[in-house]
């Protein structure tokens, strides 16, 4: 009895305590976001809250309804508009601007702020981020960053997400981010276009002339011959993808066969995959589609 009673009172001893420290992060977490609200202490806040911003579960709810800090978080990108053209952004305002996105990333990534978001079109404040063409460090930065809100948006698959996103110029942006960008933030970009296609809105919407059928062909083409210089597993896969659910349409699949890249039926090119079987699987999929032998 004895020992059960000591138990018991650990057991309440540890409860008592993971509440305490719930209590304590949530009251640091109100205070940084409020923090947020003054330009004094802002760019403290922003570095702060985006370092823990995986130990605040609520934080997304909090960011969204707490007075002026979603006005804030939207001054600090409008800010740095002027530093874009002619291309003049340093490394500190780029990470301070990041650590903002971190932050909207974290809103459009939570279920219930996900719409709200949407709705009040805060992802056209990033376009002009991705609309640069600048391989600076500052500017990759910024460009990875304003991906990855973006890709939080469509991870979850959601039609409205979509349609949102096609009724703005996201397609294109993207297209260009996989011509210019790093490895890592064409592969992100890659990424966001597969999760379009995936979607019946989008495939038919990307599929719906040839042009732009060809655009979208046109630039995985073209990373597949960066690739054979550079290889990269990771991106390969996500072209696959994209060529595969292509190949879904038969409009896209026709397109495809005129530009379809060599290096895809090349064994010592796919050789790269000979690790992930699931891409294999898919690019096999992919040339039975399109009429080509195994």
């Amino acid at each position: 009895m004895a020992a059960q009673a000591a138990q018991t009172q650990q057991q309440t001893s540890t409860t008592s305590n993971n509440n305490a420290s719930s209590n304590n992060q949530a009251l640091k977490m109100e205070h940084l976001v409020a923090s947020l609200q003054d330009p004094e202490t802002r760019e403290n806040a922003l570095l702060d809250i985006s370092k823990r911003r995986d130990l605040f579960v609520d934080l997304a709810p909090v960011l969204w309804h707490s007075y002026g800090v979603v006005p804030a978080l939207l001054q600090e990108i409008v800010s740095i508009y002027p530093l874009l053209s002619p291309p003049s952004l340093t490394n500190h305002a780029s990470n301070r601007v990041c650590n903002a996105l971190a932050l909207l990333q974290c809103v459009a990534s939570h279920p219930d702020t996900r719409a709200q978001f949407l709705n009040a079109h805060v992802p056209l404040f990033l376009y002009p981020f991705l609309n640069t063409v600048s391989k600076t460090r500052p500017f990759e930065y910024l460009r990875l960053t304003s991906l990855g809100v973006i890709g939080a948006l469509v991870k979850v698959d959601d039609t409205e997400v979509i349609n949102f996103l096609l009724s703005t110029e996201i397609i294109p942006l993207c297209l260009r981010t996989m011509e210019l960008g790093s490895e890592l933030s064409k592969t992100v970009a890659t990424f966001i276009v597969q999760k379009i296609l995936s979607d019946e809105v989008g495939l038919a919407y990307t599929c719906a002339t040839a042009e732009r059928c060809y655009a979208v062909g046109s630039v995985l083409g073209g990373m597949v011959a960066q690739l054979a210089e550079q290889p990269s597993a990771r991106l390969l896969k996500h072209i696959v993808r994209c060529y595969l659910r292509l190949s879904d349409n038969p409009r896209a699949a026709e397109c495809l066969r005129r530009c379809f890249p060599d290096q895809l039926r090349d064994p010592a090119f796919t050789a790269h995959l000979k690790d992930d079987a699931a891409t294999q699987k898919w690019l096999g999929q992919l040339l039975v589609q399109l009429g080509y032998s195994l």
